[in-house]
């Protein structure tokens, strides 16, 4: 297995740093990501890493290297709402996972971001597979805070965080009462408990000293609730059960700058009013559609598409379902979606709805779709051209830019495959050339 994964790391470690390039991708079948129509015979132009026009009509400034989609789909990149890629290469070799911390004597404080690894074989899986960029979140801690969430790309450099620090997560629900105590009471309490000592102790930073061993979290933690508090970080919450769902969304009265995003939601459509009118964002996963537990009794498929009927910004994401490795689902998920809404009595997308919920939604949810997750002016150039239609189940990427920087889609698993697939007599192939 070590020889194996050899042939990964040295193929990275040889891979020359990519210029961005000045491009334009003519004759699309072109999907800005916002939520509307695709445009037939569009272009999009990429100049200095970002996107400078994307419609019909547009002109192609002169000298620039022009790519003939020939009709084919091009789209923004897949946003990936909720993952731990980069934290994860093998799940069951603890010296390869980061995603938890759970006996470190810190929470709300720990940053992800240099835990990232970039060279794991998890990030060339997931950006064959058209995703671009992903929302990272820590899994636990010791306490009740998980820690700080990256925003990253997935380009083949050594660089992928894009927004460091850019989210809290925090569990409610059957996870947050083990962590807290073991009841949902003292979920509660301890939550409020936690922003209320961060809030005096962005007052009086020098009280945290005063109260000692006595203190109810330590200075980092503090640091990073405070940012929570003023609205600063967004605080991703996963919940699932309906009324754990009204009962976070109160703490809004208590806490008003708080950013709150819901994940999971698994039970959000009994409570959709209460979500829109509170005008908080949901990340989904729309297969959970069986409960696995007393707080998802309420699991439907239809989930996704009344809370969007509801007026619920709504996210699509695989967690729950490797999401580390699989990334790439995401896609099939939202394409469930748009089938979904064909059946008579079920509740889905459209498909410009469900392309949004993997592109701008995710983006908007973490504050981040003025610079990520379309093609409109001004945001990155992260382009993919498709071999079909992305949301149906064996459509594939055929070109990926990052960034404005094409990409390998070549995986370990690639290569894996071409140097095992004709095993001759006496020596195996190198793994990897010097």
């Amino acid at each position: 297995m070590m020889r194996a994964l050899l042939l990964s790391v040295a193929a990275l470690a040889v891979t020359a740093p990519i210029a961005a390039q000045d491009i334009a991708i003519t004759n699309a079948k072109l999907v800005i990501g916002d939520g509307s129509a695709p445009i037939e015979g569009g272009t999009v132009v990429v100049r200095g890493g970002k996107v400078v026009a994307a419609g019909a009509g547009v002109a192609v400034p002169a000298g620039i290297e022009r790519v003939d989609a020939k009709g084919r789909w091009v789209t923004p990149g897949i946003v990936a709402a909720f993952s731990r890629v980069g934290l994860v290469e093998v799940d069951a070799v603890s010296g390869t996972n980061d995603r938890s911390a759970g006996r470190s004597r810190f929470s709300a404080g720990l940053d992800i971001a240099p835990a990232l690894n970039p060279m794991g074989s998890p990030v060339a899986v997931n950006r064959a597979a058209g995703v671009t960029r992903a929302i990272v979140a820590p899994g636990s801690s010791s306490n009740l805070f998980a820690g700080q969430g990256a925003v990253v790309d997935l380009a083949d450099d050594m660089d992928m965080v894009t927004r460091p620090r850019a989210l809290q997560f925090v569990a409610f629900g059957e996870a947050g009462s083990a962590k807290a105590g073991g009841s949902r009471a003292a979920t509660f309490l301890l939550f409020r408990e936690q922003l209320l000592a961060a809030r005096s102790y962005a007052r009086n930073p020098a009280a945290l000293a005063e109260w000692g061993n006595d203190a109810m979290i330590q200075r980092a933690d503090a640091d990073a609730l405070v940012r929570v508090i003023d609205g600063t970080t967004p605080l991703f919450v996963r919940v699932d059960r309906a009324v754990d769902i009204v009962n976070v969304i109160k703490l809004k009265g208590e806490f008003p700058a708080l950013k709150l995003v819901l994940v999971g939601v698994t039970e959000g459509w009994l409570v959709a009013r209460d979500i829109a009118a509170a005008k908080v964002p949901v990340l989904v996963s729309p297969l959970t559609d069986l409960p696995s537990s007393f707080e998802q009794l309420g699991a439907t498929q239809s989930n996704a598409g009344r809370l969007k009927a509801a007026g619920v910004d709504v996210s699509v994401g695989v967690f729950d379902d490797d999401d580390a490795h699989k990334m790439g689902y995401t896609t099939q998920y939202a394409g469930n979606l748009v089938g979904l809404a064909r059946l008579p009595g079920a509740s889905g997308l459209s498909w410009d709805q469900a392309f949004a919920a993997i592109s701008s939604a995710p983006a908007r949810a973490v504050g981040m779709d003025a610079s990520i997750g379309s093609l409109r002016a001004g945001r990155v150039g992260d382009v993919v051209i498709w071999d079909d239609d992305p949301l149906e189940l064996g459509s594939r990427p055929t070109m990926v830019w990052i960034d404005g920087k094409r990409q390998s889609l070549t995986t370990r698993q690639d290569r894996l495959r071409d140097r095992y697939a004709t095993p001759q007599e006496g020596a195996l192939p190198k793994a990897y050339d010097r």
